[in-house]
């Protein structure tokens, strides 16, 4: 489903730098971080772990079954044009998507486009415009 578009509080965006955790947590979080990596050319690293994240929350072993296959062709095969891995890393198991591969792309994600992104000018300007407007109200 959609997330509703609700704009971030100055203590949520400010907890952003506090942990990638606390980003990565927080729905807005996750939109302005995934904003940013699109500038990068690397939106395919967010998108993978959020595949996986709900892969995770599945429960019903057809759904995993199918799951796991749109993940493989979208993320992992070397035929994807969204491929996340310079390298050919696959096992078949469901198992393989929940834990071994998300590690090598949320490290990635949190050494090291999560610095970046708290220099970016996108992190900064939200940052100055939540501060801005709750001085205001």
């Amino acid at each position: 489903p959609p997330v509703k578009d609700t704009k971030p509080t100055t203590e949520e965006v400010k907890g952003w730098s506090q942990s990638f955790d606390k980003l990565m947590k927080n729905p807005a979080g996750r939109n302005v971080f995934r904003e940013f990596l699109r500038t990068e050319y690397s939106e395919e690293n967010m998108l993978f772990w959020l595949a996986c994240e709900e892969l995770k929350s599945e429960c019903n072993k057809h759904a995993i079954d199918e799951k796991a296959r749109v993940i493989y062709e979208d993320y992992i095969s070397i035929l994807s044009p969204k491929e996340v891995f310079p390298f050919l890393f696959y096992s078949s198991t469901p198992k393989c998507f929940r834990y071994q591969m998300q590690i090598p792309v949320l490290i990635q994600l949190a050494i090291d486009s999560y610095p970046r992104f708290l220099n970016s000018a996108i992190y900064k300007a939200l940052l100055q415009n939540v501060s801005r407007s709750s001085s205001e109200s």
